[in-house]
């Protein structure tokens, strides 16, 4: 929980506040995602309906106090800017937690006077959190430094490579010593329930999660998706299982036998599971799973083409080479290329942006 909290209540709709609302800032980035701010927004304004009185209240900042235009194209105007939101660290404006959200972009600059409110907020043992890419800000900071996160699953593989001291996930959020992070998108929504529960007791939860008409608040440690699967929704534990063991093993892949073992069911049963939850054989998926994640390395990082294959479990490049271009229609040196010829092309819109 945030540690400025007041202790949790189960307050009912007639109660009222015994000292001022808890506050946050949500800090928001250009191409912020849209669907993890508001969803986190809404999930504090229906727990003061919920528990009958302003127990939360937020504003918004940006930069330079300047509107900020969302990934979707829409724009959403500010109360604040970093410069006053330092001053706020000093007075009784100051926040219980401060929230970064950003989008999936990741050529952009480090911005030292973010990265310095953030570390600032933390010495003042102000919690932070982020939402989306977010995370990268924190870190660029130092505030994930040995600390567990929750980064978005595709981009995981480049954010473990950049960010070697940190210990990313796949969880719909983490919360490490006051440092929250959250993958985007509805997880936002559910880390936000987390901090309502800590405050106000599962049963201000369960009211937050009628109103919203979401079925229930989802634990921290559950995944945010089971890889390739053919349909969403829930997925067989022992698949489940069986997948984490993969995802563990990608370098030096095991086999099917091996992996049976360690859910005590025969080979058979596993090829059978997977066949009625996945659509495919175990050896398949396993395969298609490495692929992903050389996919997910060429397009995020400068590993050198060999490396990708040797940490994603191919025996040679030229394997590797093969089995990626029946995949993907394209050789991996292409997938690169491509990447590079993208990347030089936004870094040239954004020039001719800010010449005109």
């Amino acid at each position: 929980m945030v540690k400025t909290r007041r202790t949790s209540v189960s307050a009912p709709s007639s109660a009222r506040p015994a000292a001022k609302p808890i506050s946050f800032v949500f800090y928001l980035a250009q191409d912020f995602p849209l669907i993890a701010f508001s969803s986190a927004v809404d999930a504090l304004r229906l727990a003061n309906a919920a528990v009958g009185y302003r127990a939360y209240d937020w504003r918004v900042a940006s930069r330079d106090g300047g509107s900020v235009r969302s990934s979707c194209g829409v724009d959403i105007s500010v109360a604040s800017d970093l410069a006053a939101e330092r001053k706020c660290l000093l007075n009784s404006e100051r926040p219980a937690m401060a929230i970064v959200c950003a989008g999936r972009t990741l050529e952009n600059p480090s911005d030292r006077a973010l990265e310095a409110w953030l570390r600032e907020c933390r010495l003042r043992r102000i919690a932070v959190g982020a939402f989306g890419s977010g995370s990268y800000m924190l870190a660029k900071a130092g505030l994930l430094d040995r600390k567990k996160c929750a980064i978005h699953w595709e981009k995981l593989p480049g954010f473990s490579e950049q960010f070697m001291t940190t210990f990313p996930s796949h969880t719909i959020f983490q919360e490490d010593g006051d440092v929250w992070t959250c993958p985007g998108g509805m997880a936002a929504f559910h880390m936000m329930l987390q901090i309502v529960g800590s405050d106000f007791g599962e049963q201000i939860v369960a009211r937050v999660c009628d109103q919203a008409l979401v079925e229930r608040a989802r634990l921290p440690t559950e995944r945010q998706r089971v890889p390739l699967a053919n349909r969403p929704g829930m997925v067989n534990e022992t698949v489940v299982t069986v997948v984490e063991q993969m995802e563990l093993n990608l370098a030096e892949p095991l086999s099917v036998d091996h992996l049976a073992l360690r859910v005590n069911l025969s080979r058979r049963q596993v090829e059978r599971l997977f066949r009625n939850h996945i659509g495919c054989s175990p050896v398949r998926y396993y395969r298609e799973l490495r692929l992903e994640r050389a996919k997910l390395l060429l397009m995020q990082s400068q590993i050198p083409i060999v490396g990708i294959a040797v940490s994603c479990g191919f025996l040679s490049a030229s394997h590797f080479s093969k089995c990626y271009r029946e995949a993907n229609g394209m050789s991996p040196m292409q997938a690169r290329k491509n990447r590079d010829h993208l990347a030089a092309g936004r870094i040239a819109g954004k020039a001719y942006e800010a010449a005109a």
